[in-house]
Order: structure tokens, then C-alpha cells, then sequence
């Protein structure tokens, strides 16, 4: 009991909120959202941020309603709204800045800093973020790719008996290639 209390208030301490206490502010959120570790949602301005079915965040994603650049000069914040289409993936580390709308089926990569719209069915990705490539594009080269690399799904993981020998099988798996784990 001890140890969630202190959680807890670490958690306060660094300025973090549940998804339910974002949505309690305002957040509107869609089925099958996932939200991985110190995703960062805009607290103070989570009413003006959507988010769609089928949304994954990965670790340390930043979504930004307000811009306070122009607080010093102008004594004002601006504000815009974030809007996140239906299937969509957000990679490592990137940041959503205010006034952006990400259409449906999309993929953000990792580091990206998305300062416009992003169509529907694209990849994006970099410092600002650009388009890359159709998501259908993304989706038959890594269909491809999956045919002549190693798949570890849920039958591998309920046969395999020992975490070690998952560990080591993956290990060797990727030493000069990627592979797949696939919760087929």
C-alpha cells in the first residue's frame, strides 16, 4: 500500500495524469487507445486534443495544445486543436505541436516533431516531420519482409517453456536482420 501511495506521488510530482484524469479534463478519446510509458498529454488544455479508435502512443510522445513561445512578448498562449484520425501510430519520443490534425490511417515515426496536417494514409517522419510514403507502401514492404524473417507470435511464446531460451532465440533472430513478434 505504501509503495502506490509513493508512486502516486511521484507521479504528481512530475506533472503526470492518467488517461481517466485527462478525459475527466476533457481529452476525447477512441476505442483501443493505447498509451505507453511518460506520454505526455497536454493537461492544461487536454479539451482541445481528439483522439481517435485504434491509437497507439509509444514511450515519451508529447501531444501539446498550447504554444507559451509568445507568453514573454505578448502576455498570451496560443492554443490550437490536436486531432488524431483512427489508426494511428506514433512513434518514440515524437512531439504534436498545437494546431495539427493527423488524418486516419498514419504512421508517425520515431523522434518526429509534427508541426502541420498529416494526410490520411501516410507515413511521416523527421524534424519537421515529412511524408515519407503511403501507409500502403509501409504495409506490403513490411508484409514482404515478414515472409523471409523470423515471427515469434503467441504459439512460439506458449510452446517456448523457458523465457531464456525466448530471449536467446530472439536474440539470434535479429543479429544481422529484424524480425517480427506478432500476437497472432
Amino acid at each position: 500500500m505504501l509503495n502506490k501511495v509513493k508512486t502516486k506521488l511521484k507521479r504528481v510530482l512530475r506533472g503526470e495524469f492518467s488517461t481517466e484524469e485527462l478525459i475527466s479534463l476533457g481529452l476525447k478519446v477512441g476505442k483501443n487507445f493505447s498509451r505507453q510509458e511518460e506520454v505526455k498529454i497536454d493537461p492544461s488544455h487536454c479539451e482541445l486534443i481528439s483522439i481517435g479508435d485504434n491509437v497507439i502512443l509509444a514511450p515519451r510522445v508529447h501531444i501539446l495544445a498550447h504554444d507559451a513561445s509568445t507568453k514573454p512578448f505578448l502576455e498570451s498562449t496560443k492554443v490550437g486543436r490536436v486531432t488524431i484520425g483512427n489508426n494511428v501510430f506514433i512513434g518514440a519520443g515524437s512531439i504534436i505541436l498545437p494546431n495539427v490534425k493527423i488524418g486516419n490511417n498514419v504512421v508517425v515515426g520515431a523522434g518526429s516533431v509534427v508541426t502541420r496536417d498529416v494526410e490520411d494514409n501516410s507515413v511521416v517522419s523527421g524534424n519537421p516531420a515529412k511524408f515519407i510514403k503511403h501507409t500502403s507502401e509501409f504495409i506490403e514492404k513490411n508484409k514482404q519482409l515478414m515472409e523471409t524473417s523470423a515471427v515469434f507470435g503467441a504459439k512460439y511464446k506458449a510452446d517456448t517453456p523457458s523465457i531464456a531460451q525466448r530471449k536467446k532465440d530472439m536474440i539470434d533472430a535479429t543479429k544481422d536482420r529484424i524480425a517480427f513478434s506478432s500476437s497472432k
